[in-house]
């Protein structure tokens, strides 16, 4: 007996349009990216470099599965250009152990898509989590990577800002972007840096893990970008952003800060040329760009999957106790800051193009 139950909400965007396919242990994942302008120079070698930026194995802090990530075009481009035509791509899978997996087959781990997954199709890839992997992230971070090209004036700057109580002390116009890369835990700032990357190993260490937050700043933002009611600028990054496996929360501008002020010391002023004295908007008022930095914040939880003995249920509903066994982030704050500057560039782009055609 099935359920008649297919998996929706593989695409993102109107326009500019994201719609990714593969599991964690298949043989590929990959996506196709409609909607790309024709004529387009692509620096590919810049795309895979954002690709390496989020993927596995690349320091002592994060899973050491090896994956190469190296991204294979196969359609939308000819002679370097885009071609207007849908830009198909894939990332093959070259280092599962699905046999890690084979404790789970019917049991759920804790706060893991498993128990949802087999109550909504009465099925599931147990294997790495199948669809619900983040792997599937990676597919995101080629089409923004894509989307940052269209976007050649915008710039997008995700870095991470807490590791745990852990926190970057600085606000975002004091940020210097140039130290994000310059350590495995992606803080513009050494000091924080080292103290991150020490809690993280301490945690890694115990068998646990720890959450934190990344901020992004997007900077020469257009004005006029986003609609004022349902498709609202915030409204679609805090969707794109909550997209992301592990996020739960999304806050812009002042955010929560915000309402502990007064209308008299949150309102921004205005300057003769109609940017403003503050910025405690973020960059967006009525749902729309008004020409200032874009700056939110985006909080991932602690990965769900840890090295510790953990009382669950399986498939029958009998109390059963399970330890996750496999390759796991202890954090999974660094690898997630070019995932969310992807699905930043994905919102912007898809809006910018929204713009020129209303224009037309």
């Amino acid at each position: 007996m099935f359920k008649i139950e297919s998996m929706a909400g593989n695409s993102f965007g109107k326009l500019f349009k994201l719609t990714t396919f593969g599991e964690s242990h298949g043989p590929a994942i990959g996506g196709i990216l409609d909607g790309c302008p024709a004529g387009l120079q692509l620096d590919l070698e810049a795309i895979q470099t954002e690709l390496n930026r989020r993927k596995p194995g690349q320091s002592a802090i994060v899973t050491q599965r090896k994956e190469p990530d190296t991204v294979e075009f196969l359609s939308g481009i000819f002679e370097g250009k885009t071609t207007g035509t849908p830009i198909g791509f894939m990332i093959r899978n070259a280092n599962q152990k699905s046999k890690d997996y084979s404790h789970i087959k019917d049991t759920y781990r804790p706060s893991h898509a498993d128990y949802t997954y087999d109550e909504k199709y009465g099925f599931r890839d147990y294997r790495g989590g199948g669809r619900s992997s983040a792997r599937e992230t990676a597919s995101r971070v080629v089409a923004g990577a894509i989307a940052k090209q269209l976007l050649n004036k915008i710039d997008f700057y995700a870095y991470t800002a807490s590791v745990g109580n852990i926190k970057l002390d600085k606000s975002p116009h004091e940020i210097d972007f140039s130290l994000i890369e310059s350590n495995p835990v992606r803080c513009p700032d050494k000091a924080s840096a080292a103290k991150m990357e020490a809690y993280i190993k301490e945690i890694r260490k115990a068998g646990d893990t720890v959450g934190g937050t990344v901020q992004c700043v997007i900077k020469n933002v257009p004005k006029g970008l986003g609609e004022p009611v349902f498709d609202k600028l915030h409204a679609e990054l805090g969707k794109a952003m909550l997209s992301i496996n592990a996020v739960k929360g999304f806050e812009y501008g002042s955010g929560f800060e915000g309402t502990k002020m007064k209308g008299s010391e949150h309102n921004d002023l205005f300057n003769s040329d109609g940017s403003t004295k503050t910025n405690l908007s973020g960059g967006v008022q009525g749902g729309i760009s008004n020409g200032m930095d874009i700056y939110f914040n985006v909080a991932f939880k602690p990965v769900a999957t840890i090295m510790q003995n953990q009382e669950t249920i399986n498939a029958e509903g009998q109390t059963v106790e399970m330890q996750g066994k496999g390759r796991h982030d202890p954090c999974v704050v660094p690898r997630a800051v070019p995932i969310v500057e992807a699905m930043a560039a994905l919102v912007i782009a898809d809006f910018w193009l929204q713009n020129k055609i209303s224009k037309l």
